[in-house]
């Protein structure tokens, strides 16, 4: 039995929030957003689920997740280019750091205000 959980993170517009994951290389694994009001994007293994919420005040969002990778470093370098910095939403991706408890980790905070932690062992 394989089990997992799958964080449910806030969208304030689920069409942008898909383009924005799939200019990271995720892909819509559901209906259009539009159907369900509700967005489901993978990449591997990986799926993040997202609901709407037209109201979510993307400075003061407290949503996050991990997402575990094989390579930190280098799934920074493929996404470095692609997040551009938006003071209005607090949308950024910061630079790879490795840590004390022996994982390389960088952040990516989309346009929503959630944060998506990244990583992989050293």
């Amino acid at each position: 039995m394989t089990e997992r959980a799958v964080p449910i993170l806030l969208s304030r517009d689920l069409r942008e929030t898909l383009e924005f994951y799939e200019r990271l290389g995720f892909e819509n694994r559901g209906a259009p957003p539009e159907e369900w009001q509700y967005l489901i994007v993978g990449r591997g293994e990986a799926e993040l689920h997202f609901t709407l919420a037209p109201d979510v005040d993307p400075l003061s969002t407290a949503s996050m997740c991990y997402l575990s990778v094989d390579d930190a470093r280098a799934t920074h370098q493929e996404w470095a280019g692609l997040v551009e910095p938006d003071a209005a939403t607090g949308s950024r991706i910061t630079a790879p750091v490795d840590t004390d408890y022996g994982m390389r980790e960088f952040a990516v905070v989309d346009r929503n205000g959630n944060l998506v932690r990244v990583g992989s062992t050293i």
